[in-house]
């Protein structure tokens, strides 16, 4: 090895010191400009000799370049939420149980505050970082390990004897000083600040642009594993996070062991009293069962753990004045009030707005301009109106409000279109789907995706500047997008992000992306009825009723004529979903929007109405879960309702028959419940070669 590798090696591990004591020991070693100087020559001599760089490099954190998306990631072991407990009585509860299921011994737990911020998971392999994503589903979360490895809390490399794979779960959040001083810099700058420490790191690990996460202030605690191969872990929860210490994973502080219940409401209250004087926002603690073979034995419920329960703090509340009731319209049509407040600091934060949720909240609550309120944040995040001081709500000499009660409007502030309210539900929604500006964006993303139109190349990004930048107001815009469209809006959006692209630099102008997605918006106008219906984005139209309304109507004009009586008579459409597939039709502004669909020269095949379902599946309802090797669970779909099968996404008390593949989860531990019949892919592939066979 030469001197200058020699010296890089030496300065790697120097300064992956200073960055342990100084981000997770809170000790620091060396002076900044001590560290600087490290840091000035380890560039220096990666710089001349590029081939000194390394993967675990701490020259590396900021490499990345500004992405278009996020890539999905399937986690190894799906990260479950937990439930919580918000009472004395219901952690009791809890504690009970566990011991009644490990046969009644006071059980040890390894407990922890509840860190606000952001569940993320990282993947080392032979100990070096190659991977971190966000929670997700649970099943599938964001690739952000660009902007993970800009957190220096996070080691790139672990210490010691690292395992084949680890998987660490932990959160990121932003420190209240760090959190604070970001705020005074940003308001220094005319920047918009940061609404709070939680909304701050989920916010920065959202950037695009890795050198701007790299700007916040960032930490990390580690708390559990998912994959593990390699090593060998230790009994307990509590030893198992030593263990990750010992590998140069950061832990909370306040992680300890406690027994029974005294034990847990001791710390609980413990934390409680220290919460203002933590250096970074919690929201309640951790209670996990210690012994890890315990925990097996326990097992899970559908998405959280029986052994592991987070005890929320009681919401911080404070009194202020209602001043007005405004309404939003949501990205799906959903109509919330909105309390416009006389600004209150609660929890830390000044809050200005509150939601009412919906209008039944404001009739059980009585709220009226005018009032005096009490505002918490619920889980310490969202403002909300918790209730009305009725002593203090202003009155006539006769005793009778001088305030009136608040309607909801009956007409979209957004769009024009009739706000209609379904019988039984709380929420009202704006029906012009196609049309109203608020839903725009929501419209165009489920019009592209795959299982509607496929517009290859059209992802949340694109649409996001074309409708900000006006060159789509609704989805039939897009088959009149020109190349010189999309360029001048590419120019405009790296002009507000004041991005220089490297083309542009040398006097070239990209435009192999903009053809591609003018060929992917081509190739989208020759589909089928049942994508278009789909696409639409109708209100509990979802692929299984698009197929099966298609196939009832043969046309898009018989559909769109049909009565609530004749949509009823469809197998599967009840009053509710019929009622607003007549809703949806009769606003003009949707039907102008699909004339020029067809007018752009959209396309699909009509045929004759197909009223009877036939074959050996008629009348069954199928729903498939885990992977299949022989083809895709599309293929499959396909297949089974060719033979006359309604396929469904969720096991209930309808489901006739599962198909269940490799890795299979929470559906089959249902279907096997409900006493449902389960099927293995050798199962359904004898079938299907037997009732091809004889429909050959």
């Amino acid at each position: 090895m030469s001197s200058r590798a020699l010296r890089a090696d030496e300065l790697r591990k120097l300064i992956a010191a200073a960055d342990h004591a100084y981000y997770q020991l809170d000790a620091p070693t060396v002076p900044d400009a001590e560290y600087d100087r490290w840091m000035l020559e380890l560039r220096a001599l990666e710089a001349a000799e590029p081939e000194l760089i390394t993967a675990d490099s701490p020259t590396q954190r900021v490499a990345g370049r500004a992405s278009s998306t996020f890539l999905e990631v399937q986690h190894a072991v799906p990260m479950l939420s937990l439930n919580n407990a918000f009472s004395e009585a219901e952690v009791a509860d809890f504690v009970r149980r566990i011991a009644e299921g490990i046969g009644g011994a006071e059980p040890d737990f390894s407990v922890e505050p509840k860190i606000d911020g952001l569940a993320i998971t990282l993947r080392y392999e032979d100990g070096l970082l190659v991977q971190g994503a966000t929670r997700g589903d649970g099943a599938t979360g964001e690739d952000v390990i660009a902007n993970l490895r800009t957190i220096r809390s996070i080691p790139l490399r672990l210490t010691g004897q690292a395992p084949e794979v680890l998987e660490v779960r932990g959160e990121v959040y932003m420190p209240k000083a760090g959190f604070e001083r970001y705020n005074a810099e940003a308001l220094a700058r005319g920047e918009k600040p940061l609404a709070n420490p939680r909304n701050g790191a989920a916010g920065s690990l959202r950037q695009l642009d890795p050198r701007i996460t790299a700007k916040r202030p960032l930490a990390f605690f580690a708390y559990g594993v998912g994959e593990v191969r390699g090593l060998d872990l230790a009994e307990t929860h509590s030893a198992m996070l030593r263990q990750m210490r010992d590998l140069g994973l950061p832990l909370a502080p306040e992680a300890t062991v406690a027994q029974g219940i005294s034990g847990l409401m001791a710390y609980y209250a413990r934390i409680g009293a220290e919460r203002d004087t933590l250096p970074y926002d919690i929201d309640g603690v951790v209670y996990k069962l210690d012994q890890r073979s315990l925990q097996e034995r326990l097992g899970f419920l559908s998405r959280a753990p029986r052994w592991a329960i987070a005890h929320k703090f009681p919401a911080q509340e404070e009194l202020t004045t209602l001043e007005a009731i405004d309404v939003q319209v949501g990205r799906t049509g959903a109509i919330t009030p909105v309390a416009r407040l006389k600004p209150v600091r609660v929890g830390g934060v000044v809050v200005t707005n509150a939601t009412l949720h919906n209008i039944d909240q404001i009739a059980r609550l009585d709220v009226r301009v005018g009032d005096t309120v009490v505002v918490r944040r619920a889980g310490d995040v969202i403002p909300e109106v918790a209730r009305v001081v009725l002593e203090r709500r202003p009155l006539a000499v006769d005793g009778s409000p001088l305030n009136a009660s608040f309607a909801i409007p009956t007409i979209c502030p957004e769009c024009g279109s009739a706000i209609e309210r379904v019988e039984g539900e709380a929420v009202s929604r704006c029906t012009g789907g196609l049309f109203c500006p608020a839903q725009r964006k929501q419209a165009l993303i489920h019009f592209a995706s795959r299982r509607a139109m496929d517009i290859e190349g059209l992802g949340e990004r694109l649409v996001e500047d074309l409708v900000d930048f006006g060159y789509v107001e609704t989805v039939a815009d897009l088959y009149r997008l020109r190349l010189d469209d999309l360029v001048a809006m590419k120019r405009r959006a790296d002009e507000r992000d004041g991005v220089t692209p490297e083309t542009v630099k040398q006097g070239k102008i990209a435009t192999r992306w903009a053809e591609n997605l003018l060929g992917g918006i081509d190739q989208s106008r020759s589909t089928t009825l049942e994508r278009v219906l789909f696409a639409l984005g109708i209100r509990d139209v979802g692929e299984a009723t698009a197929k099966q309304l298609a196939r009832w109507f043969g046309g898009l004009d018989a559909l769109m004529s049909a009565s609530i009586e004749e949509l009823l008579a469809v197998p599967d459409v009840g009053p509710v979903v019929s009622s607003r597939i007549a809703g949806f039709f009769a606003e003009l502004h949707n039907r102008e929007v699909i004339a020029a669909l067809r007018a752009a020269g959209v396309q699909w095949p009509e045929g004759m109405p197909q009223r009877t379902v036939e074959g050996p599946l008629a009348g069954k309802t199928v729903v498939l879960t885990g992977s299949l090797a022989a083809f895709s669970r599309d293929e499959a779909g396909a297949r089974l309702e060719a033979l006359g099968a309604k396929v469904a996404g969720s096991v209930s008390k309808k489901t006739s028959l599962l198909v269940a593949g490799e890795a299979a989860g929470s559906k089959l531990d249902k279907a096997r419940e409900l006493g449902i019949d389960v099927w293995d892919e050798a199962a359904l592939l004898a079938f299907l070669a037997t009732h091809s066979e004889s429909s050959a």
